[in-house]
């Protein structure tokens, strides 16, 4: 019966959403390929190694080839990671607030942060207020700069890494923009709770190409790209910290585009 529900909602919600005139659509074509190590995946990033997972509540950063074989594991002191993303050497990883499924910890985030983690030990270099304050979820290291979901303002935020200076911001379309993923100049932003991931033009925002998600699809959370599919996890966690009812929870898949 959750799982019933879940499809019905989707339908209801999604379907003006679909199409935006002018602006290609198509359905995706989803396979799921292997599950996490701790079935809670919402945080996905490509590197040369392989992939880097952040789950949800154990809060680890799991390295991972594209069979699914665990390559490295680093316990981080993120809290109930929404994102991460890897560049200039280290991890980023979006604390979207309190924990959720393990007890509390003193360094656990109040409040929206991203921290930049050494992939090597899982230690916190550094923390980071999120622009426009609030909550955070995907996070994309791109041309030597970070982009952010500033989820109160409704934007996706590029910072300097060095510093976290803003350098600029375009807008997104949907509520509960997610996981992100760069490709040449533009950025594909997942919105988990509409089943929809907009391209966007990096330079303003433009909606430049639409894949639309199935009710029977594994739920949408953190994103990434390789080698021309994209890839996103089903962390079995709907907002508000409870379960989501997906029968594919903890599953990685890939989008052939």
């Amino acid at each position: 019966m959750l799982l019933e529900r879940r499809e019905f909602l989707a339908v209801i919600v999604a379907a003006p959403l679909l199409r935006v005139s002018g602006v290609p659509t198509r359905q995706a074509k989803v396979v799921k390929l292997f599950k996490s190590p701790d079935d809670h995946p919402n945080a996905m990033e490509t590197t040369r190694e392989g992939l880097w997972i952040g789950e949800q509540t154990t809060d680890r950063a799991h390295l991972m080839d594209w069979q699914g074989k665990l390559l490295r594991t680093v316990e981080t002191e993120s809290s109930n990671t929404s994102g991460i993303a890897y560049g200039g050497g280290f991890l980023w990883m979006a604390a979207n607030g309190k924990a959720t499924g393990r007890a509390a910890k003193a360094t656990d985030a109040t409040t929206g942060e991203v921290l930049k983690v050494d992939p090597s030990n899982g230690k916190t270099l550094a923390r980071y207020a999120i622009p426009g304050g609030g909550g955070v979820h995907g996070l994309e290291f791109a041309e030597g700069a970070l982009w952010i979901t500033s989820l109160q303002l409704q934007k996706l935020s590029q910072v300097d890494p060095a510093d976290f200076r803003l350098i600029h911001q375009i807008p997104v379309h949907l509520g509960r923009a997610h996981g992100l993923a760069w490709d040449r100049g533009a950025i594909w932003c997942m919105h988990s709770t509409d089943r929809i991931i907009h391209k966007l033009a990096a330079k303003d925002g433009r909606i430049l190409e639409i894949i639309t998600l199935s009710p029977a699809d594994p739920d949408p959370h953190g994103m990434c790209l390789y080698q021309g599919h994209l890839y996103y996890c089903d962390a079995g966690i709907a907002p508000g910290a409870v379960d989501s009812g997906s029968p594919d929870a903890g599953y990685v898949c890939r989008i052939d585009l």
